[in-house]
């Protein structure tokens, strides 16, 4: 499939000029923009040519947002999948009988409750969140 391939080896590329630091505080601002982690990884690489933050910082995008006090609501997939969900299930509302849109809804259920339940046992959602799709 076509993608960009991660560099080979886990070392600081010689074309990075930015410091670590200055790397720290240009993802810190990207994420008080509302710029998802994945989206600055992708930000980074295009615009910066930094092909992985961690090369360069020693740290991932969210553990340096973690570090900064940025507020993250709910982890970024989680989030994604329930956008899904939401959409599918304005589409079934719609739409009754189509049973294939409602079977990748239940599939996209079970991924988030799946989920759901590794973040609350790792400690990322508190034990009391709970899905709302509304």
């Amino acid at each position: 499939k076509s993608h960009s391939n991660r560099p080979p080896h886990p070392v600081k590329p010689s074309w990075v000029k930015m410091s670590p630091k200055e790397v720290e505080e240009l993802v810190v601002n990207l994420a008080r923009k509302g710029v998802p982690p994945s989206k600055i990884g992708v930000i980074l690489r295009d615009t910066y040519g930094i092909p992985l933050v961690k090369l360069v910082t020693g740290k991932k995008i969210n553990k340096i947002l973690e570090d900064a006090g940025v507020p993250m609501d709910i982890p970024e997939d989680l989030k994604n999948l329930i956008k899904k969900a939401k959409i599918i299930k304005r589409h079934l509302e719609t739409h009754r009988k189509d049973f294939h849109s409602k079977r990748g809804f239940l599939l996209t259920l079970s991924k988030i409750h799946r989920l759901e339940k590794y973040y609350k046992r790792i400690g990322r959602l508190p034990k009391n969140w709970k899905l709302d799709l509304g």
